[in-house]
């Protein structure tokens, strides 16, 4: 049946199955539990390299492992990354919700959303990996009918080594099927394979080469796993042994059954030499956890300092010690893990050294507080004083009380925040009330508010007729100028100061100016003071506006311009700036005196 050389195509990798199976059932089972250890001691390596990461690295390597492709196939990464990760979230957030029950970590919803969304691609991968390992059965299958064929019923003239190597060929290249199927369904090939060498009369000098062959492979392997016993890193060592043992597996067998032990053996203890070296890592691991547990020390030692320092402690020291110590905890967490034996004690330690800090600083501010409600109390009292005579026209009497009564109010301290606002305009209201009256009756004579309706009404007809031409800004301000240095109109005729304040406005968005950049004369000290409140507030609102906005952007793992989905954020971003630079510059002026 052969009508080819068999010298000649002898030399297409056809093995003897007796040397297979046999080598079947020594050197690949060693070799497998080579892959064990080596698999353990990887994720013994990650676990401890996810332990140094922040939170927020760990979300990053989370969305690189979802964004990958074909993500499903990472499905333990990503289970192993979001454990730790959940671990961090679950660290960071203890502190918090003994303070808040109800608090939530801002990566909290995010890692759920982002497991909602593996677990989609995950079942993808999955179906798509059942109905692949489904067809390479199929495949594998037909792949031993025509093994079967081969020796059962082969045409005359078929050359049997190139049919053989393209079987072989074919079946390396079939693709995974279920574990379920895979034994029997290689115990058949093999068992096919062997009776087609039982049939088959193998060429004596070619299989002497071939064992020739690989012998010289395991020599070269066993050479170089003698050179990894001196690699200084041993990671690396490991991990090139595992590659050793799957060349050995896939392209060094069979061998003369003289050498077959013999090498082996002489493989298989240099690796288990290389594995005692698993010592050495573990030893840098342990000095890596030591140098971390003492700088954790450190860190717990200075936060119970700052909870216990030297002098009384006052406003200004705790807000510069509750910054400090955040800096501190979030350095404590960024800094991975410390022994096992003694890690619960050391983050007992920390906890413990946290709540002592949080009760003194609590502590501090209670007493702040109640010393805040006592001058309120007494702010209250002014605030009730000021209201009872601001209509008081007994000017030798009212004039001083009042002047007193401001005197007093600086003397008093802080109130609550809540209520700063409220007692200040309360109180400025009442005294501009008895103020005003005294200067509208003192100067009632020279005061005539008619005319001052009139002049206000050339005024606002002046502006109504001012377009977007240039110039327009400069005529702006010497209207409101002279607006300001004009006096009061009569009570029915006060409707004239919000037309003006409306129209004002229009003619400002027209010329695309802001109402704090004009230039404005003849403000009384009253007017600069609401006008200088005012744009504190607005500057107050615009840089939460734009924390806001830059927080949102931490949401995403890569912040770029470049991304169109956050162009607008950017845009948004820089448009408050400016606008920000913009009002503090005017603050400026106003303080000043400019």
């Amino acid at each position: 049946m052969i009508t080819d050389n068999p010298n000649s195509e002898a030399q297409e990798n056809i093995v003897n199955p007796n040397e297979e199976t046999a080598n079947q059932s020594v050197a690949p089972q060693e070799s497998h539990d080579s892959e064990v250890h080596e698999e353990e001691t990887h994720d013994m390596v990650e676990h401890h390299e996810h332990e140094k990461m922040t939170s927020g690295e760990l979300m990053t390597k989370l969305e690189a492992l979802i964004n990958a492709e074909d993500a499903g196939a990472n499905h333990k990464k990503f289970n192993a990354v979001k454990e730790m990760l959940l671990h961090k979230i679950n660290l960071e957030s203890e502190d918090q919700k003994e303070a808040d029950a109800h608090y939530e970590h801002p990566l909290q919803s995010k890692v759920s959303a982002l497991s909602n969304i593996f677990k989609e691609k995950y079942d993808v991968f999955h179906r798509k990996q059942e109905s692949e390992q489904k067809d390479n059965l199929e495949k594998r299958i037909s792949i031993i009918e025509k093994l079967k064929n081969l020796y059962t019923h082969s045409e005359p003239n078929t050359n049997l080594f190139r049919a053989i190597r393209e079987i072989k060929e074919e079946w390396s290249n079939a693709g995974q099927v279920a574990k379920s199927e895979f034994k029997n369904l290689n115990n058949n090939y093999f068992y096919h394979l062997n009776n087609f060498y039982q049939m088959l009369d193998l060429n004596k000098e070619y299989r002497e080469q071939e064992y020739a062959h690989n012998l010289e492979k395991r020599q070269h392997i066993i050479a170089r796993a003698k050179e990894l016993q001196n690699e200084p890193v041993v990671q690396k060592a490991l991990n090139e042994l595992q590659f050793l043992h799957k060349l050995w597996k896939e392209e060094a067998e069979p061998v003369a059954e003289e050498f077959r032990d013999k090498t082996w053996e002489e493989f298989k203890e240099i690796s288990n030499k290389i594995h005692e070296r698993k010592s050495e890592l573990l030893a840098v691991i342990e000095g890596e956890q030591q140098a971390t547990l003492e700088k954790k020390n450190q860190i717990i030692e200075t936060i119970k300092k700052l909870t216990s320092p030297d002098k009384a402690p006052n406003h200004n020291y705790w807000q510069n010690a509750i910054n400090t110590v955040e800096s501190l905890r979030a350095d404590f967490l960024k800094l991975g893990s410390v022994p096992r034996k003694i890690s619960n004690q050391n983050w007992n330690e920390f906890k413990l050294a946290l709540r002592a800090f949080n009760a003194k600083k609590n502590e501090f501010y209670k007493g702040l507080k109640n010393s805040q409600h006592t001058n309120l109390e007494e702010k209250l009292k002014l605030i009730q004083t000021a209201q009872d005579n601001m209509n008081s026209e007994d000017w030798e009497i009212a004039v001083p009380l009042f002047k007193k009564l401001q005197e007093d109010w600086k003397k008093i301290g802080h109130v609550p925040r809540s209520m700063t606002n409220k007692v200040w305009d309360d109180f400025r209201e009442a005294c501009n009330t008895f103020f005003n009256n005294y200067r509208t009756k003192n100067n009632a004579v020279t005061d005539d508010w008619k005319e001052n309706y009139r002049q206000k009404r050339a005024l606002l007809d002046e502006l109504k007729q001012i377009g977007d031409e240039e110039g327009s800004v400069e005529k702006i301000e010497n209207i409101k100028t002279a607006w300001n240095n004009i006096g009061k109109v009569p009570r029915d005729k006060m409707a004239i100061n919000t037309e003006f304040n409306k129209t004002m406005r229009e003619k400002l968005r027209l010329n695309k100016i802001n109402e704090f950049d004009l230039k404005e004369e003849g403000l009384t000290e009253s007017q600069l003071t609401d006008k200088a409140r005012k744009i504190k507030n607005q500057v107050a609102d615009l840089e939460a506006e734009i924390v806001k906005l830059e927080n949102n952007l931490g949401f995403f793992g890569k912040v770029s311009r470049d991304n169109p989905l956050l162009k607008d954020t950017f845009d948004k971003i820089d448009d408050k700036k400016a606008q920000l630079e913009m009002l503090k510059q005017s603050l400026h002026h106003i303080i000043s005196g400019e």
